[in-house]
């Protein structure tokens, strides 16, 4: 199988709005809960505009003049620990890049119900993603494409002998993790309405 293309752009325009997709991390855990309403506050007090979200997991949709990623994950970390008071991982994607990345056949289509995507903030690279695919079985099949980790679990997700702290600690830095599924459903919702 060929290596897929990348289809990280990485060119700066701040002239126009870009729609951004963040995937929060853990944000409702350890005795924390932040209400959808809170949160989409919170966004828009950090200057995002357009501020949506979807589904009560710490996945927010929101407007924004700046093409820097990574930027961005900083502001709205820096903004939900100031608020918050505990620091939340934030993994930015653009509708371009989260399009892109549900577009990618890595594995066979009767097994799209059955992928993951990890968001990382850097991408694997060498003995990280070579100790990864180690863990490779009939049951977990790994793919590390750009800064996302992609997940086909053969069993129930919440059965899997591997999990997502395994994820983080293999790969030595965190990730959130999100099924194709809901992807989908908010590229279809956002992105190609």
């Amino acid at each position: 199988m060929d290596k897929p293309r990348s289809f990280r752009d990485t060119s700066p325009d701040i002239h126009t709005m870009t729609r951004y997709f963040a995937f929060l991390r853990a944000i409702n855990v350890g005795g924390h809960t932040v209400k959808m309403d809170l949160l989409k506050s919170l966004f828009e007090g950090c200057g995002f505009s357009n501020v949506d979200t979807f589904i009560a997991s710490g996945n927010v949709i929101f407007d924004s003049p700046f093409a820097n990623t990574q930027k961005i994950a900083l502001v709205i970390e820096s903004c939900l620990q100031e608020t918050l008071g505990y620091p939340v991982a934030t993994f930015v994607r653009s509708s371009e890049d989260l399009s892109a990345i549900i577009s990618q056949q890595l594995f066979s289509d009767s097994e799209e119900a059955n992928i993951y995507i990890a968001f990382l903030a850097t991408t694997p690279e060498g003995q990280v993603r070579d100790k990864l695919y180690t863990n490779n079985s009939s049951d977990n099949h790994f793919f590390i494409l750009d800064q996302e980790v992609y997940w086909l679990c053969r069993t129930r997700f919440s059965d899997s002998i591997f999990t997502g702290a395994q994820l983080e600690k293999t790969l030595g830095m965190q990730a959130t993790i999100r099924s194709r599924t809901t992807l989908q459903k908010l590229v279809t919702k956002y992105v190609h309405p």
